[in-house]
């Protein structure tokens, strides 16, 4: 898999990368005079990997965090490239019956993509399946919200959601789509072999044709709803959160 330079901004994002993985770390900018204590820590840690730092004045970090605000540090980075569809039976096979995907439909906030990445890499995902087309992409937003998890667990950007999703069951992979008021509870499911998690986007949820492409549509028992007509669903990525651990839940 080859490796692209980016640049990654935030102090979470940034100590995530030199703390995990330094190697792929190619120079820390830290904004000269910043009175903040954790980037000092970033700039020691940082030097006790023999990453290069620079000072350098906010101009310059306000160049190369474009719109995402950068707490006065950032980091250039080998980035790993993201995967696409052919990657994904290699990724199936080495998980030998186990692979657990998620795959999510849309999602168009880069806060939750961030979010869904950090949840996939806690619970030691496979991998996470995003279309190309009419989704966030993960950006250097998606990198500082994920906390590092960007690179450490598989990006699948798939040109046909659909497609994919049939291919996924060829290869052995039951496909659940998450769905609110499906009448099958996601905690009826036996998710200990290979399985697929389908999430929608933040406005309409799962699109139609994604839907016919799911072996079984399931919902999130919701028993607040009853009594607080106001709450109708959850975050995505609240609720990957929620369904990617009742996976690790039943995995033991």
């Amino acid at each position: 898999m080859s490796r692209q330079n980016q640049w990654i901004v935030g102090i979470n994002a940034v100590a995530s990368a030199v703390e995990h993985d330094a190697d792929h770390v190619r120079e820390v900018l830290v904004e000269a005079g910043a009175k903040n204590p954790r980037l000092a820590e970033i700039e020691q840690l940082a030097r006790r990997r023999d990453i290069d730092v620079r000072r350098v004045a906010q101009q310059a970090l306000d160049g190369v965090a474009g719109a995402t605000r950068h707490q006065g540090v950032a980091a250039r980075y080998a980035a790993a490239t993201t995967l696409d569809e052919g990657d994904l039976p290699g990724l199936v096979e080495q998980a030998q019956g186990r692979a657990l995907l998620l795959v999510l439909d849309g999602v168009q906030d880069p806060h939750n993509l961030g979010a869904c990445l950090r949840s996939a890499a806690a619970a030691g995902a496979t991998a996470v399946v995003i279309p190309k087309d009419k989704a966030v992409q993960v950006n250097a937003t998606v990198r500082k919200t994920s906390a590092g998890a960007a690179d450490r667990v598989a990006v699948v950007r798939v040109t046909n959601l659909s497609r994919t999703l049939s291919e996924l069951q060829k290869l052995g992979v039951w496909i659940y789509g998450l769905v609110g008021g499906a009448d099958a509870s996601l905690y009826a499911l036996d998710l200990t072999g290979n399985v697929a998690l389908v999430l929608g986007g933040e406005a309409d949820g799962l699109r139609r044709l994604t839907r016919e492409h799911c072996d079984q549509l399931v919902s999130i028992p919701m028993p607040g709803v009853e009594t607080s007509p106001g709450v109708e669903s959850l975050n995505v990525s609240v609720a990957a959160g929620v369904t990617l651990f009742e996976a690790v839940r039943q995995r033991g």
